[in-house]
């Protein structure tokens, strides 16, 4: 699913979702005669180019002449046409769902087709406007002091809306068999902090362009034009405060640069603006070491606590509400975020199709509930047994290759044996499927589903801190 902001808190419960693009497309129902074989798809291949001087195109010019990048698209290829046709498959899986309004409250189809049937409604999505955020915002506005601050950011990471920073799981790297927290950066509403900092015109013409759309998105939620502009202003400012405290995008490519494990104390100690025992008490993460992404970001973050006004950051935190909502909202503000994030800084040419968009935002949110009944339809578990059987089967011949290599001395074969036996084929879909009964979805109201979706993930990623790595996720 492409995104407008990059969220190691998704990144990490995607990990645990069924990834429903990445599901073996050719693979079809016993009853139907099997698709041919491939290898090498000859006619990709454009024989014009000399491949030693340009193997890209010479391996796929001729695919790519034949099939242009689709209006809607940031990206294409054959595994992203793929993945476009699962959602086609999806599509029809959803439209017979919600033939029926009878489903059993809490069940898998009550929950998937009432979702569908609620983002699908766009009068009603289009009539609510900014609506269904208003009550949030109004909460932010009330905030009286710099605890009331604190709690909602602690409040607003429950939504995924990781301001100025997040906190999601991660393995340590210093036991990878564990899961500990990750505190890691976050909060801009551009891409990285070049796109701040840099003098380059591409990132000067693109500060100005998020500018101007920010003070839109305000207007749009209700704000006059000098308050929505006064808004920009402050809510750029403090972005690019916070920016020039990030890593870029090369030091962030050493992983030492993001490794930095500390007791709670520590943390603490680094930004004593901050409670943090009150943040994960309410977040439900027990107090134990945790990874510290980028210790000099959270010292600035720490400042900006104590030393930027509780207005500017109301004006910040409502922000980042409006930013996460626009695509569930009415036309005009998901057409106004299409325009910046889709448009302008991805390349895309025209908004997806309503029902693509939900189907893309169930299998974000409802994920493998979605996904149970894909896999019935187009990937039962007679196919999934047919690929493990090949996949056992190659472990076996490898295991046998290993044994007959006569360079390999007999403890590194050993060694070797005992790794191959670690690896851990996933095929299709888990064994064991998230449970989404408690998850309060309905048809009347889409941002409701999205938020109640929203808390899940963010409830199920928090559980995995403080655990072994449960490989079968």
């Amino acid at each position: 699913m492409e995104g407008t902001a990059l969220n190691p808190i998704l990144d990490a419960m995607r990990m645990t979702s069924i990834g429903l693009g990445m599901l073996l497309v050719a693979t079809v129902l016993p009853a139907q005669p099997r698709p041919p074989e491939h290898s090498v798809f000859m006619g990709d291949i454009d024989t014009s180019v000399d491949p030693c001087t340009n193997f890209f195109d010479y391996s796929n010019g001729a695919w790519r002449k034949a099939n242009p990048i689709p209006a809607s698209m940031q990206r294409w290829s054959r595994r992203w046409a793929a993945g476009e046709e699962n959602k086609n498959q999806l599509r029809e899986l959803l439209d017979d769902e919600v033939k029926r309004n009878d489903w059993p409250r809490g069940s898998v189809d009550q929950q998937i087709s009432d979702f569908y049937s609620a983002c699908m409604d766009e009068e009603q999505v289009n009539k609510l406007g900014a609506k269904p955020i208003e009550r949030l915002l109004k909460e932010i506005r009330s905030i009286e002091n710099r605890a009331g601050l604190q709690a909602m950011i602690a409040r607003l990471a429950d939504l995924q809306i990781s301001a100025p920073f997040g906190v999601g799981p991660s393995p340590d790297n210093h036991n990878p068999s564990a899961v500990i927290a990750n505190v890691f950066a976050s909060g801009l509403g551009l891409p990285d902090r070049d796109y701040y900092v840099k003098p380059e015109k591409r990132f000067v013409d693109a500060r100005e362009k998020y500018r101007t759309h920010i003070a839109r998105m305000f207007m749009l939620a209700g704000y006059g034009e000098e308050s929505a502009r006064k808004a920009s202003d402050s809510v750029f400012a403090l972005e690019k405060r916070l920016a020039a405290g990030q890593l870029d995008n090369v030091a962030l490519r050493n992983p030492e640069a993001t490794d930095h494990k500390l007791a709670v104390e520590a943390l603490q100690k680094l930004t004593p603006h901050f409670d943090w025992n009150k943040y994960l008490d309410r977040s439900g993460i027990a107090p134990a070491d945790l990874n510290v992404s980028e210790p000099k970001y959270m010292q600035a973050v720490d400042k900006e606590l104590l030393s930027t006004p509780l207005s500017t950051w109301k004006t910040y935190l409502t922000w980042n509400v409006i930013n996460t909502a626009a695509p569930y909202l009415s036309t005009p503000i998901a057409t106004a975020d299409f325009e910046f994030y889709g448009r302008y800084l991805n390349g895309a040419k025209e908004i997806k199709p309503r029902w693509k968009r939900c189907v893309e935002a169930e299998d974000k949110l409802l994920g493998e509930a979605l996904g149970r009944r894909y896999v019935e339809r187009y990937f039962p578990q007679e196919a999934k047994a047919r690929m493990q059987d090949l996949v056992k089967n190659l472990l076996s011949a490898m295991a046998d290759s290993i044994r007959a290599l006569d360079w390999m001395s007999p403890e590194t074969k050993t060694k070797a044996l005992e790794k191959l036996t670690t690896f851990n084929p996933k095929v299709g879909y888990p064994d064991k499927w998230k449970d989404y009964s408690a998850v309060p979805i309905s048809a009347d109201s889409h941002w409701q589903n999205v938020t109640a979706g929203l808390k899940f993930g963010t409830t199920n990623a928090r559980t995995q801190i403080g655990k072994p790595v449960d490989r079968g996720l």
